[in-house]
């Protein structure tokens, strides 16, 4: 079915080159989106090439947003960058990368100490610091290198336990390191932005940690307390339920009673009572989940797919936003995510060896390093309200993010069988 797409590509393309030269702009701009539509489905039919499909999508979503940006941004009315929209995608991205951890994931730290301190060590430091210099070095206006910045401040993704997966790498201390740097992110990411950041964008510590919370923590949580009931015992299982009826009576008592907590919006105890209210939440989106998935197991499969499209949305909605700032700038951001996405690589690397990691280890860190929360970075710029300018970094790194670590993943699998096939016919 899918080369049956590779051939409709290629008459798309044709008929782009068709409307491009009769200057038939609606004709060449709608069939060249749907060239490549048809390719990222297609393409799944070329072996060498299937892990390419969802940067191709990617790539949809950028092509689409540049051509038609207003369709992309308003539906009707409805405004596209709306903040509750934005909040509701971002925690479904970050749930359906939940669901593909588990509480273990969290206490891997006791078999690979040395290994996550390096990690977590080069990505708070390496990344932030890289995303500072290139920022500066190529001048660019002030909330976009907030936004180069923002990358490379966020906690590193699941992208990164894929790309270890595929290279062979050491997959414990990748999965660790990402939980690790996940749980840490409320903290450092505002940290790092506040210091590398807070002369270019208004940077409010506090603010940005309950944001982080709400799209990162919350959906986390409410992935565990699935964990939870799927891999622990009764007596964990109970807790869980308890606690869900009493999360389920407060957000009662709040929606109907809610006047009696009426708090000034920007205070530290409106934010609390919002984190608190949302942690509810988490309880119970956790168990309906549990219960949709023990009527239809393979659901936990299919999540990853969720995380894919909100990214993809979010790389459409920040394309068309920022669609002016990515036509002047767009090739010198290109340019600065392989520098940033490549010093990550290098410097994680070198810095595992140098600390005495073997080589599969010290790949597994450049990977951590490297490859950065995409989908946090966007989240934060909508919930910001700047998915324009904050947040065209992350729409344009993430792309390349994906390429660069699949290129590097498969060299690295391949240069390890060549070794290991060299060891196998000449032992010592």
């Amino acid at each position: 079915m899918r080369k049956y797409f590779l051939w409709l590509a290629l008459a798309f393309f044709l008929i782009t080159s068709f409307g491009l030269f009769q200057q038939m702009d609606s004709l060449w701009k709608t069939t060249f989106i749907l060239a490549f539509a048809s390719l990222s489905v297609g393409i799944g039919y070329v072996k060498i090439l299937s892990g390419y499909q969802y940067t191709f999508w990617i790539i949809t979503a950028v092509c689409a947003g540049l051509l038609y940006p207003e369709f992309f941004l308003h539906v009707g009315s409805f405004d596209m960058r709306n903040k509750w929209l934005i909040l509701i995608i971002i925690q479904m991205v970050m749930f359906g990368m939940g669901t593909q951890m588990s509480i273990e994931d969290f206490t891997g730290i006791r078999k690979s100490g040395k290994g996550v301190l390096i990690g977590l060590l080069g990505h708070f430091t390496i990344m932030p610091i890289m995303g500072f210099l290139i920022a500066k070095t190529f001048g660019f206006q002030p909330e976009i290198a907030a936004g180069i910045i923002l990358i490379g401040s966020c906690s590193s993704g699941l992208a990164s336990n894929v790309m270890t997966y595929i290279a062979k790498g050491n997959l414990v201390l990748s999965v660790t390191v990402t939980a690790m740097s996940t749980l840490a992110a409320p903290i450092m990411t505002p940290f790092l932005m506040k210091i590398f950041a807070g002369t270019m964008v208004e940077v409010h510590f506090f603010n940005m940690m309950m944001e982080i919370i709400k799209i990162v923590l919350v959906p986390l949580a409410a992935a565990m307390i699935h964990d939870i009931l799927k891999n622990y015992g009764n007596v964990a299982k109970k807790r869980i339920y308890f606690l869900t009826v009493l999360s389920a009576l407060w957000l009662a008592v709040f929606v109907f009673f809610g006047n009696a907590f009426e708090l000034v919006e920007v205070s530290t105890a409106a934010h609390l009572l919002e984190i608190l209210n949302f942690s509810c939440g988490a309880f119970i989106i956790g168990v309906l989940y549990h219960w949709l998935y023990k009527a239809y197991p393979k659901i936990d499969a299919i999540m990853p797919y969720f995380s894919m499209f909100g990214i993809i949305y979010f790389t459409l909605v920040t394309t068309a936003a920022g669609r002016d700032n990515l036509i002047q700038i767009g090739f010198l951001l290109f340019l600065a995510s392989v520098l940033h996405n490549g010093a990550g690589y290098f410097f994680g690397y070198w810095l595992s060896r140098l600390s005495g990691l073997d080589k599969k280890s010290s790949q597994t860190i450049a990977f951590e390093v490297g490859l950065q929360n995409g989908g946090m970075a966007s989240g934060l710029a909508g919930s910001m309200g700047k998915l324009a300018t904050l947040g065209l970094a992350s729409a344009v790194f993430s792309p390349w993010m994906n390429v660069s670590g699949s290129l590097l993943a498969n060299y690295w699998r391949k240069k390890g069988d060549k070794e290991d096939v060299e060891i196998v016919g000449n032992p010592t």
